[in-house]
């Protein structure tokens, strides 16, 4: 097996200090442990040393040791990071290193957490749709739009960034609702995508996938072992493209004067599907047979998607079951006048999260992309 990493160093290991936490769904608590620690060592070795001393029965989700499959999601010391990545040296000696399981998904044992949630969003999330008068050997893209959307494609699933994502951690009932960052930029990968057919990416984020819901803290950024940009060039760009299309106010006039602005007119609440769901005067469930119908609004948790079978899946289960939502009922003050944003926008407003000490256009940096490698020192 090599050289002893112990010989290696040329020092003995050192006796580090270790919290972890034991249990499962009933419950559980923390556990100490006196444990070795060899130079270079990373936790996930140190749990790996447990396991083969004095906890055998530790259980702990792991694959590659590289950092590469997110499967040694965890949180130590309270942040969320890669057991495998998170160097001991990074710790003082005399810490205690506390680890425990990743706290926005239901606990099975010890340091694993399911966190099946994700993967029923990744069904729901549409997938690539290829252009239908081009073969797959015949696809072509500038170097620059391979660049921005191959960002997204490194992400791991490690899972990290939807276990900070207060929406989803802080309240439970957002979940049916809300997709989370790993699939905002999924969304924003595929609308980003020039041989990408389909058109509503951006409606179905808004509509689907709660988009509205992030209110980019960039905590999601923060976590990431890779690196992404998750919400400077993914979230961030999405959220713009559903304000140029939605909240424009000359949009807004325009759909006005044609007619348009009953019912937002995207392929994912438009009523050409024959098993979309109907929104009625009590939370309607009734189907739309002849296509054509807008009776209160058409909903397709299928994404717009025009084959019936699809829609049948995605009613059983897929998509949560949910129900289009009654519209809000504008807000007025104290004299009943409504603000200026319900009188420019089509549905009820907050003011605006920019404040009103902000001078526009923001600065290019604010809105532009940003690159993978802007932060790394320059040499």
């Amino acid at each position: 097996m090599g050289t002893d990493p112990q010989q290696a160093a040329g020092k003995p290991a050192a006796k580090r200090q270790f919290r972890i936490w034991r249990g499962d769904e009933t419950g559980g608590d923390l556990k100490d442990y006196t444990v070795e620690v060899n130079e270079g060592e990373v936790v996930l070795d140190v749990i790996h040393r447990l396991q083969a001393t004095e906890a055998p029965d530790l259980a702990c989700r792991w694959n590659c040791k590289a950092g590469k499959c997110g499967s040694c999601s965890m949180e130590i010391n309270g942040k969320p990071r890669l057991g495998c990545m998170t160097r001991m040296s990074t710790f003082e000696e005399s810490e205690t290193v506390t680890v425990t399981p990743l706290r926005t998904f239901p606990v099975i044992r010890d340091l694993v957490t399911d966190v099946s949630f994700n993967y029923e969003k990744a069904r729901e999330t549409p997938a690539f749709a290829p252009p239908a008068d081009v073969a797959p050997g015949d696809y072509r893209m500038q170097q620059v739009d391979v660049e921005r959307s191959q960002e997204f494609r490194k992400c791991i699933e490690c899972f990290l960034c939807q276990n900070v994502c207060h929406v989803i951690r802080d309240h439970d009932e957002n979940k049916p609702a809300f997709s989370g960052p790993r699939f905002f930029i999924r969304a924003a990968e595929l609308d980003m995508h020039p041989l990408d057919a389909r058109t509503d990416r951006r409606e179905y984020a808004q509509s689907d996938m709660g988009l509205g819901f992030c209110n980019i803290t960039k905590c999601c950024t923060e976590v990431c072992p890779e690196h992404i940009k998750i919400t400077d060039n993914g979230i961030i760009p999405m959220k713009e493209r559903v304000v140029d299309r939605r909240y424009d106010p000359l949009v807004w006039l325009g759909n006005k004067i044609f007619r348009r602005g009953q019912v937002p007119q995207t392929s994912a609440t438009s009523g050409h599907s024959s098993g979309a769901v109907t929104s009625g005067g009590a939370h309607g469930g009734a189907h739309a047979h002849g296509g054509g119908s807008h009776a209160g609004g058409v909903h397709s948790h299928a994404g717009g998607s025009h084959d019936s079978a699809a829609e049948r899946q995605a009613q059983q289960g897929v998509n949560w079951h949910r129900e289009v939502p009654h519209p809000t009922a504008p807000a007025v003050d104290a004299n009943g006048k409504l603000p200026l944003t319900e009188l420019t926008f089509n549905k009820a407003a907050a003011p605006s999260p920019f404040g009103d000490d902000v001078t526009f256009p923001l600065p290019p940096e604010h809105l532009n992309f940003a690159h993978p490698q802007q932060d790394e020192p320059k040499h």
